[in-house]
């Protein structure tokens, strides 16, 4: 298992957008993908879940962790949290 940490840049947060997006690029992946709120200190989603992600009511400066298990683990969370990082293009 991995897991990295980031911070939530984009001015709208994980709206339904960048959260369509994150869930569609995490379901890519074999390895079971979660993301967790650390700013409300929240359980692990689902991050290929649209609707989880938004549950977890993420803004811009929100700090969230993603975590991977399985054979594209590593590949996994970075791909998403360079995702993250970037703001979703807005």
């Amino acid at each position: 298992m991995i897991t990295k940490s980031t911070t939530v840049v984009n001015p709208t947060g994980l709206h339904a957008r960048p959260a369509a997006v994150l869930a569609t690029k995490a379901g890519e992946f074999s390895s079971k993908v979660e993301i967790k709120n650390l700013s409300k200190d929240s359980d692990y989603k689902d991050a290929s879940s649209m609707l989880s992600i938004m549950m977890l009511g993420i803004t811009q400066g929100t700090e969230v962790e993603i975590r991977a298990e399985g054979e594209d683990e590593t590949e996994a969370v970075n791909t998403l949290v360079e995702l993250i990082d970037s703001g979703f293009g807005e």
